[in-house]
Order: C-alpha cells, then structure tokens, then sequence
C-alpha cells in the first residue's frame, strides 16, 4: 500500500511511485506513435487515412467508461473488504490476548504463552497463505519444533493453528482452569478468527469474472487505438498528445482495477498485511508483558507490504 503525504501541485505531475503510469507506459507509447502516423499519413496523402465522426466515439467512450467504472467500483469493495476483515482479525487477536488474562490469575500463564504464541504465528500463517509467493518464517520463532513441522507439512496452516489453540482451550477447560463461560467466550473469538480466514480465501479465490474482465480489456483497447482517426480533423498534430491522454485515463483505470482485484498481492497498491501481521505480533507480545518488541512496520521507498 503507498503511504505518503499527499503530493503538492507541482509534484503530482511527476510522482511515479505508486502510479499506474509504468505499468501502461508502452500502450500509450503505442497510442502516441499510431496516432502521429495516422496525423502524418492524414497530411501527406489526404483521403487514404480515414477519419470518423466524434460523435460515435464520444459514444462509445462513455459507454466504455461506465462499464470500467462499475468494474472499478467492484475491484475496490473487494479491496476494502479485504483491509476490513484483516481490522477485524487485529480486533479479534486482541479481545483474545485480553480474555485470556484469566489464565494469568489461574496460575496458567505459560498456557496463555502459549495460546498467544498461536495466534502470533497465526497471522504470519495467513499471510503465507494469501501470498505464497512470498513466503517466509516470519512468526515461527515462539513455535517448538513439532508445531513448525506439521505447520510446514500443512496445506492449511491457519486453520491447523486455531485447531491447536481449540485443543489448548478444551484441555484447559477439563483441568478446570477455565469455566463454560471462559471457554465459550474465548472459542467465539477463535471462530471469529476463522471466519475473517474464510472470508479472505473467498476473495483470492473467486476473482472478478474473466470474460467480463477480457471485454473490458478489448473494448479500451480498441476505442485508444481508433482515437486518432476521430481526432485528427479537429486537432491536427496535437492528435498524438490529446490521444494519449485520454489512454491514460482508459488504460490506467483498466490496469488499477487489475491491481486492486487481487488486495493481497504483491503491488504497491496491495493491502500491506506483511505490516498488520507485525503489527498483531507487537500487540500480543505486548499483552504478555514483554518489552524487546519488533520495530513498527515501515514503508519502504513510500510502500507497505
């Protein structure tokens, strides 16, 4: 996610760090370099380049823009769904850390060590699990050996880590270490937890439909492309820059909405939940009375991850 201040005036026309202008660079190179051959071939042998009505492309992009618009709209509720189940599961792992201070009273704070250790290793095992391609052994630490083990041997590593806190609470409930209304509360919290891991394999599993996504695609692309010939009676060689232009605004909301589909990717505009991982850590080793805590996450070159 790019975290920075809001640019000035001056500095928004050349903030590349967190645009989607890289990512579109070479379509617009060809939109520009189409449309000066269309101007030039226009000049040079008049009546051989057609030209078309403003109207039906005036048209069309609107229509085009709608449709990308109501694509945009359904790519950034995921998006944002995604930043308010990962809130939801900071909320959840801290009412956990507080419900379980009656183990502190009850003699039982190595189990609630160990409960928290869980939950700790849970959120680093959730962002291993929504992003595969960057995983790491970030949160293992306060694991032993035999939990690091079928975690890595697991193709669910979240839920194996809410079924070993279930089985910790359930052993403590039948050493009478913690009443029904201990155990039903904190195991609403767990299924809490399991309910936000749900929810987020949902979104990373069910994309936005590719058919309607591939009609987006062609239809912006097409309309760039046909761009210049609408435009060059009335604008002559400034075609190549005005049409441009406009390819930036169709190509780049075409592309964010690529980005913000996926909210648990890699890109900048991703949600940073490598960050809110962390943060889950410092908040329950913090909760467990411990003051070597891990630095606050920070952005690196204004990006989040």
């Amino acid at each position: 996610m790019i975290v920075r201040d809001r640019p000035t005036l001056f500095t928004l026309f050349f903030t590349l760090r967190g645009s989607i202008l890289p990512n579109i660079l070479p379509q617009l190179v060809l939109v520009a370099v189409l449309s000066s051959l269309v101007v030039f071939g226009h000049h040079a042998y008049p009546g051989i380049v057609p030209s078309f009505s403003g109207a039906p492309i005036a048209i069309m992009g609107v229509t085009i823009s709608l449709f990308l618009g109501f694509r945009n709209n359904a790519c950034y509720d995921r998006w944002w769904e995604g930043r308010k189940l990962w809130g939801q599961m900071l909320v959840s792992a801290r009412s956990l850390a507080r419900q379980t201070l009656v183990l502190d009273v009850r003699g039982q704070a190595a189990a609630r060590h160990r409960i928290l250790s869980l939950i700790i290793a849970f959120g680093f095992a959730m962002v291993r699990h929504l992003r595969p391609q960057a995983a790491s052994n970030a949160g293992l630490s306060r694991l032993n050996a035999q939990d690091i083990a079928e975690l890595q041997a697991s193709r669910n590593g979240p839920d194996l880590l809410l079924r070993k806190v279930s089985v910790e609470l359930a052993t403590l409930q039948q050493q009478g270490h913690l009443s029904d209304v201990d155990f039903a509360t904190l195991d609403r919290s767990l299924s809490e937890l399991a309910g936000v891991q749900g929810a987020c394999e949902r979104i990373r599993n069910t994309p936005v439909p590719f058919a309607y996504s591939l009609l987006l695609h062609r239809t912006a692309h097409i309309f760039c492309f046909i761009l210049p010939f609408g435009f060059d009676d009335v604008l002559g060689w400034f075609t190549p820059l005005a049409s441009a232009i406009m390819a930036y605004t169709f190509f780049g909301l075409d592309a964010l909405g690529d980005e913000l589909e996926e909210p648990f990717g890699m890109q900048p505009n991703n949600l940073p939940i490598d960050a809110m991982a962390r943060t889950i850590e410092i908040n329950l080793l913090e909760a467990l009375g411990e003051r070597d805590l891990p630095p606050t996450p920070q952005p690196q070159g204004f990006v989040l991850m």
